[in-house]
């Protein structure tokens, strides 16, 4: 099988590699970059822990040939955090407690990074609306929720 030569920014950084036709980028992520920050969940689009940002839009990387990433910039909870310093979504899942198990946790992540950088101050339905697509069996998903809105705020409280 041919390889495709592939370019893109993976968070902040350069990176170049062959991957073969067909592959998804969470696969090239994990296994030919290294970056395990995304997880494999479902393989088919419905749980959202796979979530990263292109060009700063929220995709499914399971559903997303990693081909069509080339000259592209991908996003990923790696590349939130700047050294050892936490994100201030980080910072407020930890303060909240939304994360358990953790599964879900780089896909809310992204899917809250996606909507605080385009509204940075959302209404609980729209917090709502865009963690919609991630699946969390632990939380019950309100820590996750007052996570984001605090994020949002700064720390604030938020009606």
């Amino acid at each position: 099988m041919t390889k495709t030569p592939l370019q893109f920014r993976h968070n902040g950084r350069d990176v170049a590699l062959f991957v073969d036709g067909g592959v998804n980028l969470l696969v090239a992520l994990r296994e030919l970059i290294g970056d395990m920050t995304p997880k494999f969940g479902c393989g088919q689009g419905g749980c959202g822990a796979c979530g990263v940002l292109i060009d700063g839009e929220l995709h499914l990387s399971c559903l997303t040939l990693a081909e069509t990433v080339n000259g592209r910039t991908v996003e990923t909870l790696d590349g939130l955090k700047d050294g050892p310093n936490l994100h201030p979504l980080q910072r407020a899942f930890m303060e909240q407690f939304a994360a358990q198990c953790g599964y879900c946790t780089p896909g809310m992540l992204m899917a809250a990074k996606a909507l605080l950088d385009r509204n940075p101050s959302p209404t609980r339905a729209e917090v709502i609306e865009a963690i919609s697509g991630n699946i969390c069996r632990c939380t019950g998903y309100e820590p996750i929720i007052n996570a984001v809105l605090a994020a949002a705020t700064g720390g604030r409280a938020r009606a």
